[in-house]
């Protein structure tokens, strides 16, 4: 398991490449009802996702080989491990899915990483991975399921923790469960986390009710971020021993819950930012009276025009 020490430990190793991102406070009505809620917004994070902890964490503890990294991604994991990569000087090669969107793609190349679009087969991509990098003598790296990849994610606990004292839930979005994992590692049983999935991308939901072996496949509009085919083994012992509580929610409040960000606060998140805080939005979850509630927001890898071509189609 990953103790408080590691998290520790990796926050000193990447502090100096990563942000401290902001918490911003909301007054009760404008995004939640039942009371007012801290954002905290790690969509200003490095590529726009939380995963550059991750990659930073497991690129500095490694010995690396001359052929760098390897990892299969849809996006987000990609983009940090690519932009890691790049600032240590080393190669990184990734394995995208077909769906993986157009921005994600180019943001990843942009990084420095060699993209290889492999189809829409998951296990079989994962073995081109693993194969890729026995053959050119890479780290593979797992996007959730590994525990250096953990550690680096569960600084954002401590960081949440040092920003919000006193925090009584947090609301996290779930893919294949590093984030919640490295968290839930950080919080243990002191604050109640509550893991949000869409309905379409229920890898967590599955897992606790039919076995973690069971695996889906991730539909809508969050399953480049968070379509994972099942939860991370490593995580859900992990979640084991936490407060978590499980919620899913709708592509169509998901949707609404980007546009009420722009329109309330601001802020534009791809649609695995927005599914924890639609949790909020869609009453799928309910802070009792003076509960202390944060929402994690992270992920800024949205279609840049989305909101207009939203208010659009509107009219």
């Amino acid at each position: 398991m990953i103790s408080q020490a590691d998290i520790k430990a990796a926050h000193m190793r990447i502090r100096p490449h990563v942000r401290r991102t902001p918490v911003l406070d909301i007054e009760t009505g404008t995004l939640c009802a039942a009371g007012p809620v801290s954002l905290k917004l790690e969509q200003f994070q490095h590529t726009g996702s939380f995963k550059v902890r991750g990659a930073f964490n497991t690129l500095l503890s490694s010995d690396l080989q001359p052929g760098g990294v390897v990892a299969f991604s849809g996006g987000n994991h990609g983009a940090a491990l690519a932009y890691a990569a790049t600032k240590l000087g080393v190669r990184s090669t990734i394995f995208a899915p077909d769906f993986a969107g157009p921005v994600k793609i180019e943001r990843m190349r942009r990084f420095g990483a060699e993209v290889i679009v492999a189809g829409t087969d998951m296990t079989a991509i994962w073995n081109r991975c693993i194969a890729h990098a026995e053959e050119i003598g890479a780290r593979l790296v797992h996007p959730y399921d590994d525990p250096l990849v953990l550690t680096g994610q569960g600084t954002l606990g401590l960081e949440i923790d040092e920003q919000l004292p006193g925090l009584d839930t947090l609301v996290v979005s779930v893919g294949g469960g590093g984030l919640i994992g490295g968290i839930a590692s950080w919080f243990g049983q002191r604050v109640k986390i509550i893991a949000v999935e869409s309905e379409g991308t229920a890898t967590l939901a599955t897992a606790l009710s039919k076995g973690r072996e069971v695996e889906i496949t991730g539909t809508g509009i969050a399953a480049s971020a968070l379509g994972a085919a099942t939860l991370g083994e490593l995580s859900f012992q992990i979640l084991g021993d936490a407060r978590v509580e499980s919620v899913l929610v709708s592509d169509d409040a998901i949707t609404k819950t980007q546009q009420r960000l722009w329109d309330d606060v601001r802020i534009v998140g791809e649609p695995g930012a927005a599914t924890a805080l639609a949790a909020l939005t869609s009453g799928a979850y309910t802070p009792a009276a003076g509960e202390k509630t944060g929402v994690l927001v992270c992920g800024a890898n949205a279609q840049p025009d989305w909101f207009i071509s939203e208010a659009e189609d509107a009219q």
